[in-house]
This record gives C-alpha cells, structure tokens and sequence, in this order.
C-alpha cells in the first residue's frame, strides 16, 4: 500500500510539474506604453497676407483649447477617433504660442468634424475669400488641426490662403 501511494505522489509530482513547465506564463509583465502626449518642441510659423505674424519654436502637447467663438474643446489627436491617446497636435501648438507671446486666435468649433477651424490669427481673419491652411514639415495636413500628430522637430505652419 504504502509502495503504490509513493508511485501516486511520483506520478502526480511529474504530471505537475511537467503542466507547469509548458504551461505559458499568466502573470506576464505588459510592456510599458509611451507617454504619446509628451511634450514635443516644433518650428511654429504664422505667414499672413502681408507678412510673417509669428516665428519661434514652441513646447506643446495635446490638450483643451478655448476660443472666443468655438467655446473649450479638446484638441489632443483623440478629435475624431484620429488617435486612441492623446498626443500633440498643431492648433494645440497654435494655442501655446498665443499664450506664451500673448497673441490672440480664435476660431469655430465644428462638432461634425469634431475640430477647429482657425479663422483669425493676432487679428487677421480668413473671411470669405481666405482661411488659414495648416502644413506640417510642408504637406497640408489631411485632417483638422486637432487630429494630426506632432512629432519633435516638426516644422508647424499656419496659412492664410486665398481662394
């Protein structure tokens, strides 16, 4: 009795372990997810009809903006289902640069694009024959101001175009 008892504690003790060997590990470490709205530094430019408004290099990231017209609306690369996360984004970059150099922007909120639509910029507005077009490192960028993402080092440019 007492030999089969052994046997049955041998048995089972290799069963065990052998389960345990090829079993795949549960408790995985996740591997760390980058903090995607991290503050980048980028090239901003403001060109309007006359001249240059605004050159410098700006920090930002994505976050709320608020405009006289437009009301506060995120604008963090999330506008639209463009990003799961938050990251920064060029009118978020727009919106630093007038707070830091005390400049003025505003600009329309349009809930179906779930964006901005930059219409003055330090008192120069687009009005009925111009808008203020948005490029990054020079290509238009194919979606609103609040769904493009920003890289550090990017180059940032604001517009006003005529029609």
């Amino acid at each position: 009795m007492r030999q089969t008892l052994a046997r049955r504690a041998v048995v089972t003790t290799a069963a065990l372990g052998l389960a345990l060997a090829t079993a795949p590990a549960v408790a995985q470490a996740q591997p760390l997810v980058p903090n995607t709205n991290a503050p980048v530094k980028v090239s901003l430019t403001v060109q309007g009809p006359d001249g240059l408004l605004f050159k410098g290099k700006i920090k930002t990231k994505g976050h709320d903006v608020t405009t006289a017209t437009g009301g506060t609306h995120k604008c963090d690369g999330t506008n639209g289902s463009a990003y799961p996360s938050k990251v920064p984004t060029p009118t978020a970059a727009l919106d630093d640069a007038a707070h830091k150099r005390h400049f003025a922007w505003d600009g329309t909120w349009y809930a179906s694009f779930d964006d901005f639509s930059v219409d003055t910029i330090k008192q120069v507005s687009g009005g009925g024959s111009a808008y203020w077009s948005i490029s990054v490192n020079g290509t238009p960028t194919p979606v609103g101001g609040c769904q493009f993402k920003l890289n550090a080092g990017d180059q940032v440019a604001f517009t006003w175009t005529s029609f």
